[in-house]
C-alpha cells in the first residue's frame, strides 16, 4: 500500500488526542483507588537489605555505562549548588546540602527502577528506557511525590539555617576553615551539631516513610498517591529497624561519594537506585 503524507491539521489532532489522553489517565492515576486490595507489606530482614544491595550491584554491572550516563546531572547539580554557596558566603549550608540530597535520592532513581524492571523481565536495558515513564499513567502522581521531597529539602535547607544563625550565626564565617575550627571549638558549634543532626533526622524520617517504595510502587501498580504513600509509611511502622538502618545506610553511602567533589555519586547513586527496586520487589507482597 502506498504511503501518504498526511493532513498537518488531522496530525496534530491525532497528537494531541493521545496527549490528551495520556494526560487524562495521569490525573485518574493520582487519586486512583481501583485496586480492591490495598498492597501488602512484609516482614524484612537485614538479609533482605544484603541481597537487596548485591542485586543492585548486578543490575549495575549489567548496565554500568547507561546508568552512570542517566545519573551524570546528579553530582554536577549537587557541585554546583555549593559552589554557589561558597560564592555567596552560605558556607553554613554546605553539609545541610550535602546530606539533604538523600532526601531527593528517590525521584532521582526512577528511571533505574525501570531498567532494574526490563532487566528482570529478561530484557537487555538501555537508558532510553527511563524515559518510559513520561508515557506512564503514574507520571502525574510521580511529579507530585517529587515535588513533595523538593519542598521537604528546601524547608530543610531553611531549617538547617535558622540553627546555624541562633547558634553560630548570624555573621557568615570568613572561610570554611574558620567554619570547621568555630564547630569544635566553641560551645555553640556542638549546640548546631546537636540541633541539626536532630532535625535532619526528622526530615530523613519523613522523607523516607512517604518515598522509601511509593515511587516503584506507582510505575508497576496502578494504584494512586495517596496508597502508594501510606503503604510506604506502613513498611517503615511494620519495619522500624530494617527501614532505618537502610535510611541511614543510604544517608551515609550519599555522603561518602559526595565528599570527592560529588564525583562518586555517579556509582553511588545507580547502585542505591537499583537496589532500592529489589527492595521494593521484597518489601511489598
Amino acid at each position: 500500500m502506498a504511503h501518504t503524507i498526511g493532513n498537518p491539521l488531522s496530525w496534530l489532532a491525532q497528537h494531541l488526542g493521545l496527549t490528551t489522553a495520556h494526560v487524562s489517565d495521569s490525573v485518574a492515576h493520582l487519586g486512583s483507588d481501583e485496586t480492591t486490595a490495598r498492597p501488602e507489606v512484609n516482614h524484612l530482614e537485614m538479609s533482605d537489605l544484603r541481597a537487596a544491595l548485591k542485586a543492585g550491584v548486578k543490575d549495575f554491572a549489567a548496565c554500568r555505562s547507561d546508568a552512570m550516563f542517566l545519573i551524570l546531572c546528579y553530582p554536577l547539580i549537587g557541585l554546583g549548588l555549593v559552589i554557589m554557596s561558597l560564592h555567596v558566603n552560605m558556607l553554613p549550608l554546605i553539609f545541610p546540602l550535602i546530606l539533604g540530597f538523600a532526601l531527593l535520592g528517590p525521584a532521582a532513581s526512577v528511571g533505574l527502577y525501570l531498567m532494574s524492571a526490563r532487566r528482570a523481565a529478561g530484557f537487555t536495558p538501555r537508558w532510553g528506557d527511563a524515559f518510559e515513564v513520561l508515557r506512564s499513567p503514574a507520571l502525574l502522581s510521580i511529579l507530585t511525590l517529587g515535588f513533595y521531597l523538593a519542598v521537604l529539602f528546601t524547608a530543610w535547607l531553611m531549617v538547617a539555617n535558622a540553627i546555624y544563625n541562633h547558634t553560630l550565626g548570624p555573621e557568615a564565617p570568613s572561610s570554611l576553615s574558620s567554619f570547621l575550627l568555630s564547630i569544635v571549638q566553641q560551645p555553640e558549634g556542638w549546640q548546631m551539631i546537636f540541633w541539626g543532626g536532630l532535625t535532619g533526622a526528622i526530615f530523613a524520617i519523613t522523607a523516607l516513610a512517604v518515598s522509601l517504595v511509593s515511587f516503584p510502587l506507582l510505575l508497576e501498580r496502578n494504584v494512586g498517591l495517596p496508597i502508594a504513600v501510606t503503604t510506604s509509611a506502613r513498611l517503615v511502622r511494620k519495619n522500624p529497624r530494617v527501614t532505618l538502618t537502610w535510611g541511614g545506610f543510604v544517608a551515609l553511602a550519599i555522603f561518602l561519594g559526595s565528599l570527592p567533589a560529588f564525583a562518586g555519586l555517579v556509582l553511588v547513586i545507580p547502585i542505591l537506585g537499583h537496589a532500592s527496586w529489589h527492595l521494593y520487589r521484597r518489601a511489598v507482597r
